[in-house]
């Protein structure tokens, strides 16, 4: 679809595509029904440790297995029954995702390495009767975390976990028919990432998260024959929706991980003959070292997308002749049900560079002046709004952030910074937040972090805004330097001198060995600001 030349920076819905009124479970049917023997699931999870095995299910073996979670979660709790799921990636994890929709449970996600205190807010704040666990992951006790907070949570009445989960299965009640599931009903609550405080909690809906997994497929040409490897979280919309939900909408097959690292996944793609892979940039680099290091067989792949982090352009043609395949850009939330922009494969190196493509069908885009909230022209920065069906439904029990974020007309306030191009082409700029105002110049660290992308011996970098007392802000860089590179602070503020007027270098620098960073993998901004939480290179 051919696009008007915008003038104004608000890019109406794309019509080319229906949305279905249909909700996960009916989604999953459905699936049976047109690919029911194909493999859909192949977990590999690591077996060093002596844990669980390989999985391979099909479409139908999904279905069999989140008919009777749905039964064994009825026999305990009610639709509309909040019950968390606080694990590692695994099959049951999916199938717990499917078999909480097909009984009309709202299942709430939960990051893995959340400590007590946090995991107690997100179960506190959701009402949670119930969760599903692992004992523990990596060094954290987790079922001993349960055991500590469990008395201070009086909705808190099930505890259940994943090693017994045969035995939970079992108490399913095979005549118990599963409830009709209203698709606008809310399907799950995802908790924030919390870069910039406490997380809240995102409802989205069963017709949000359908309709996004199967929107975001056309412009990266992912059929039935498509291989997916799922090494994003899948608390994170990342993996519950555009991996898990995408996939089943394709009729492909998700190769699952229980965790990303970057050898298992370049063997991965060798060895289950992988198509395509969503991950955000970090991981991609380092898969493109392991395979730098000791290349395998990759002619599988067909496509990869990054997303979640400004992707500069050499970074994107590294990691395009690395791995031999097309890379595609995109740009979502969790308040949006997952993706609301991406770019098309073959899209110009300048465009998947420095814009996330334009909205996915169904799904309008605006930017607008923060101060006075009206559309601002197309190439002005301003507060990036999205509308559309993918928007969460509230944030949960929270009426007045919910109001402040989603106005009476459905426009949702994503925090971001933005423009467009004349032909809706989104760019992201930062966090709203995150803009600086130095001396009454308002600076985007966006633009200055491209910047920087692009001297040789810059891996990564972030750019905050510090303190200052007579500016009111500084900008400050803190800045990782590739494997075996050099460069001093010095030399980093003339590279930036020569492509950024005086005000926009950084007056202020960090050399760093790592990012905090949060499971998505984007960078923790808020944690840098105090310069304590990342590793200083030496000098």
């Amino acid at each position: 679809m051919t696009r008007e030349r915008l003038e104004m920076s608000e890019v109406p819905a794309e019509d080319s595509i229906d949305l279905v009124e249909r909700n996960l479970g009916d989604h999953l049917r459905l699936a049976v029904d047109r690919h029911g023997d194909r493999e859909f699931v192949v977990f590999t999870p690591d077996t060093s440790t002596g844990g669980e095995r390989e999985q391979r299910w099909t479409y139908r073996d999904m279905l069999e297995r989140a008919e009777q979670v749905a039964r064994a979660l009825l026999e305990r709790f009610a639709p509309g029954d909040r019950v968390a799921i606080w694990s590692a990636n695994s099959a049951d994890w999916i199938s717990f995702e499917f078999g909480a929709a097909l009984a009309g449970i709202v299942f709430v996600t939960v990051n893995p390495a959340l400590v007590a205190s946090e995991l107690k807010h997100v179960l506190g704040q959701s009402g949670a009767a119930g969760i599903v666990l692992t004992r523990s992951w990596r060094t954290n006790a987790m079922l001993e975390s349960v055991e500590q907070i469990k008395a201070e949570l009086p909705n808190l009445r099930e505890v259940i976990l994943l090693d017994e989960w045969d035995s939970f299965l079992a108490t399913a009640d095979p005549t118990t028919t599963l409830p009709e599931v209203d698709p606008h009903q809310p399907m799950m609550i995802q908790y924030t990432s919390g870069t910039t405080g406490l997380p809240k909690g995102v409802v989205l809906s069963h017709f949000g998260c359908v309709n996004n997994g199967r929107l975001m497929i056309p412009r990266f040409e992912l059929g039935e024959q498509s291989r997916w490897l799922a090494v994003l979280p899948l608390f994170h919309v990342g993996g519950s929706v555009i991996n898990t939900i995408g996939a089943l909408s394709a009729g492909g097959t998700l190769i699952l991980t229980d965790k990303f690292d970057a050898t298992e996944a370049v063997e991965a793609i060798e060895r289950e003959a992988v198509t395509y892979v969503a991950a955000v940039p970090t991981m991609l680099l380092a898969m493109l070292e392991v395979q730098r290091q000791a290349p395998r067989d990759l002619s599988s792949l067909r496509a990869v997308m990054g997303g979640g982090a400004t992707v500069p352009p050499d970074m994107i043609r590294s990691i395009e002749e690395g791995l031999g395949v097309p890379f595609g850009t995109m740009y979502g939330s969790t308040e949006t049900s997952a993706m609301v922009t991406n770019s098309r494969l073959d899209d110009s190196l300048e465009d998947k560079s420095t814009t996330a493509g334009p909205p996915i069908p169904r799904v309008s885009l605006r930017i607008t002046d923060p101060k006075s909230g009206q559309v601002v022209p197309v190439g002005e920065v301003g507060s990036i709004e999205v509308r559309g069906f993918g928007v969460m439904k509230e944030y949960f029990e929270m009426p007045e952030e919910t109001a402040q974020a989603v106005d009476p007309d459905g426009w949702l306030t994503t925090g971001d910074l933005g423009s467009v191009d004349h032909r809706g082409y989104l760019s992201v700029r930062g966090r709203l937040k995150e803009m600086i105002i130095r001396g009454g110049e308002n600076i985007y660290p966006a633009e200055i972090e491209k910047v920087l992308h692009d001297h040789p011996a810059v891996g990564l970098v972030a750019v905050v805004g510090a303190p200052d007392d007579r500016l009111g802000e500084e900008v400050m860089a803190f800045v990782q330097l590739r494997e075996g590179a050099s460069a001093t602070e010095e030399e980093l503020a003339d590279f930036a001198g020569t492509r950024l007027a005086r005000f926009k270098v950084p007056r202020r620098w960090k050399l760093v060995d790592d990012f905090p960073l949060t499971p998505s993998g984007k960078v923790q901004k808020h944690l840098l600001e105090t310069a304590d939480n990342v590793g200083t290179r030496p000098s």
